[in-house]
């Protein structure tokens, strides 16, 4: 670990207003002292300032308009040549390939107005990871910077989509936050949907249709173990994982009639929550565990409620036209995304767990099926376009933030929907 030293200034993003302009910083190549070197410390840069700049927060600064080289970066910077091109923060740093295989990666923060270092790190990694190094390195300068944890260190699952339309072909798919490392875990001889993750583990569960009959699986992404749930003959949506991921909380059509149930992982017993006529779907938990929202046309159209974790004391809270659907609580407790259908168009929204302060963050012909980042500051969802004139509908997914201005789209081989943000990789 490098020593860190106090900054003589406090130079931070405020991620409190509507709007955000982003922070001028500069992302100085790592000085490498081989070639090999300088090309890891190149690559090492380009992923840290695309992580910053895909968030909205940061203006990463052209290279080319860069006076000190990485080498003169090795030590206390020449703050007037970074002024001179308006960085307000500076990101420099260094890897080196070590006699036993490894790979050292130093970086460090400055606050260029103040001419102070605001944070320095040193890892110590196998050179196959590089890439994750630098997304912790992006989440490191995003905290130190907002005051809040940052979210590149993560994965997104997804169901990946190919073949016709009438015929589609979906397989579980997982790759970087960003895209990059992407690979397929189901080989698409079942159809999958809905995959969630653990917010403890590394682990997902979807579910499958084997022979017709849907099945639920529990898939540990770090030894490939899988197992089976159970089966649930006329489930409605896979399960999501409690807070501390000893339950999962799902929908099930018995006898004609769609209610919640809670799985205790650890015994297998399954109990009800609700007991209505009206179809309750999609659950998912608040982050203490003590409540649950769901959607329900209990009311004559469908909308949102929370009850208690133990089924009681059920109330609406969405109240505007149209339909909702897909509640999934922010892992920071203050909100609710979800999916909003009316007057012919789809939206991604969010609203405050009592109802309140209800707003729409992206709309479309069809957009769905919202997932938090491990932050609670951005959100992932799927967008299907308009069939063009051969019939095609490309499913993409994207990312957004809570100002409803930063919308990207995330490149996938092949059409995606319904993706599932992972918390920070342990």
């Amino acid at each position: 670990m490098l020593q860190i030293q106090p900054a003589r200034a406090q130079l931070n993003v405020d991620i409190t207003q509507g709007f955000v302009e982003p922070l001028p910083i500069a992302v100085s190549d790592f000085y490498g002292a081989t070639p090999e070197e300088q090309l890891i410390g190149h690559d090492l840069a380009e992923v840290v300032a695309a992580d910053l700049e895909r968030s909205g927060l940061f203006r990463p600064i052209d290279k080319g308009a860069f006076i000190q080289d990485p080498a003169a970066l090795r030590n206390v910077p020449r703050f007037g040549d970074w002024r001179v091109i308006n960085a307000q923060a500076l990101v420099s740093g260094s890897a080196q390939l070590q006699q036993d295989g490894r790979l050292r990666v130093e970086f460090r923060l400055w606050d260029v107005f103040g001419e102070g270092q605001l944070t320095a790190f040193a890892y110590t990694v196998p050179p196959s990871i590089w890439r994750r190094v630098a997304h912790i390195i992006a989440d490191n300068v995003y905290k130190r910077l907002t005051g809040e944890e940052g979210y590149f260190d993560s994965r997104i699952v997804y169901v990946a989509e190919s073949g016709p339309q009438n015929r589609r072909q979906k397989r579980l798919a997982i790759m970087d936050q960003d895209g990059f490392n992407h690979q397929f875990l189901t080989d698409g001889s079942n159809l999958v949907l809905t995959p969630r993750f653990s917010p403890t583990l590394q682990e997902i569960t979807y579910l499958a249709y084997v022979k017709r009959v849907p099945r639920v699986y529990l898939l540990n992404l770090n030894t490939g173990q899988q197992e089976v749930l159970g089966d649930f003959p006329g489930m409605t949506f896979a399960p999501r994982f409690s807070p501390d991921g000893n339950n999962v909380v799902m929908s099930l059509a018995q006898q004609g009639n769609t209610e919640i149930y809670t799985m205790d992982l650890r015994t297998r017993q399954v109990t009800r929550l609700t007991r209505h006529p009206s179809i309750d779907t999609s659950p998912s938990y608040s982050p203490d565990s003590r409540q649950v929202v769901f959607n329900s046309d209990r009311g004559g159209s469908q909308q949102l409620y929370v009850m208690n974790a133990d089924g009681s004391g059920v109330q609406r809270i969405s109240f505007n036209k149209g339909r909702y659907a897909t509640p999934v609580w922010s892992p920071r407790g203050d909100l609710i995304a979800f999916t909003r259908m009316s007057g012919g168009t789809f939206y991604i929204g969010v609203m405050r767990p009592d109802g309140s302060g209800e707003r729409m963050l992206a709309e479309g012909f069809l957009v769905e099926g919202p997932t938090w980042a491990p932050n609670g500051r951005v959100l992932s969802f799927y967008r299907q376009m308009p069939a063009d004139a051969r019939g095609k509908q490309d499913t993409k997914l994207f990312t957004i933030d809570l100002t409803g201005f930063n919308e990207r789209e995330v490149t996938t081989p092949i059409d995606g929907s319904d993706p599932a943000w992972s918390p920070l990789i342990q």
